[in-house]
């Protein structure tokens, strides 16, 4: 996999420590779930903002996607939790 860049919002960007980040996944992270769970594995700071991955939202390329949407060809994909209307 090429290198894809990340951006966090809110309590993600808060828990994680940083705004964005550039990776490289290894081939067996294929689905937004998949690189949920291995940014988990990363450190505590991953794992508490990956603690409830049915929480986090996600969004490829700024359409929002499923967990199971692959990331291949992705440039840029974003973590952030719920939004709420107001």
């Amino acid at each position: 996999m090429v290198d894809v860049k990340l951006i966090y919002f809110a309590w993600v960007r808060e828990r994680i420590g940083r705004n964005e980040e550039e990776i490289f996944p290894p081939a067996a992270v294929v689905t937004v779930a998949d690189l949920a769970r291995w940014l988990a594995g990363r450190g505590e700071e991953y794992a508490n903002a990956f603690a409830d991955p049915d929480v986090v939202r996600a969004a490829i390329d700024r359409r929002h996607v499923q967990p199971g949407a692959p990331i291949a060809g992705a440039r840029e994909i974003a973590f952030f939790p719920p939004m709420t209307g107001g």
